[in-house]
């Protein structure tokens, strides 16, 4: 599906005023980066490079960002990915 019009981050639903600084911070200024970067890509960024404490629901709502849905309807398998991948980095 094509956008021709690029939503802002903070526009996201799920990504709030704090998150979506965090996001700025490594580059990521519109939904269209964030589905381009990937959600793991994204928690990485900000992992590594501005907040060592994000935490696992950042994660859910980039993925939910990604899919333009709310946290609590992503899949229990993609929760399940997701705190995988979190925990492998702790």
């Amino acid at each position: 599906m094509e956008r021709s019009v690029s939503m802002k981050i903070e526009d996201v639903d799920g990504i709030g005023k704090v998150s979506s600084g965090k996001l700025k911070k490594v580059g990521i200024h519109t939904a269209e980066k964030l589905d381009e970067v990937g959600s793991k890509a994204a928690f990485l960024l900000v992992f590594e490079n501005v907040d060592k404490s994000a935490c696992l629901s950042f994660l859910y709502s980039l993925e939910a960002g990604c899919r333009r849905m709310r946290t609590v309807q992503l899949p229990l398998e993609t929760k399940k990915d997701l705190q995988k991948f979190y925990k492998s980095l702790k």
